[in-house]
């Protein structure tokens, strides 16, 4: 259903699983013993994994996801040629409500490789499989208000593939550690904007 593997100008993309990703490697990028995490999770619906069982579980929810077609997670590394290439850059993720015919775009990436545009470029290799290979009629994007950096980023892919705006969602996510909800934007592109801006 999904594709094994996404190459763009810069990035490739492999499915997030314990078969292509070290637990321990993940489990340091994921967890406190990463300097920036703070940072990285603010304004994720993630917190910080306690353990590496806690990162082995959660890529065994993400290939649990992949097998059942509900969404496709993948490691995101810099191409030959990109500062710090081959290395672990973050992951991204398409997940699928079939009956509303939409996917709903995620990312997060590690400090190192923030203002490098890699948020527009994986956005439009998602937003190809989404519409060209499952036939989906919009993608979605959310951030939390406040989130100026993601923000930034989302409008300037959205308005290149002709999407908009579509609002604040008030009291939209709870993260799992901080039960309090939290206000979120929301905005789309539909297949036919793609299709004409592509």
């Amino acid at each position: 259903m999904f594709p094994e593997r996404i190459e763009t100008e810069r990035l490739v993309f492999e499915p997030l699983t314990t078969e292509n990703v070290d637990v321990l490697e993940f489990y340091e990028f994921c967890s406190h013993h990463n300097p920036n995490i703070g940072e990285i999770t603010e304004y994720l619906s993630w917190d910080p994994h306690e353990t590496p069982k806690e990162t082995e579980e959660f890529l065994e929810l993400c290939e649990e996801a992949w097998n059942e077609t509900e969404g496709a997670s993948y490691l995101v590394r810099p191409k030959e040629g990109e500062d710090g290439a081959g290395e672990i850059a973050g992951a991204t993720g398409l997940d699928v409500n079939w009956d509303r015919r939409t996917g709903v775009l995620g990312a997060w990436l590690r400090k190192p490789f923030w203002g490098r545009g890699y948020s527009g470029e994986r956005a439009a290799a998602l937003m190809e499989v989404a519409f060209d290979r499952l036939d989906l009629e919009v993608v979605a994007v959310t951030h939390h208000d406040g989130n100026d950096k993601s923000r930034r980023a989302i409008e300037k892919y959205v308005e290149r593939f002709g999407g908009r705006h579509e609002g604040l969602l008030r009291n939209f996510h709870a993260g799992e550690a901080d039960p309090d909800p939290v206000d979120a934007h929301r905005y789309t592109v539909s297949r036919e904007e793609w299709e004409r801006n592509r």
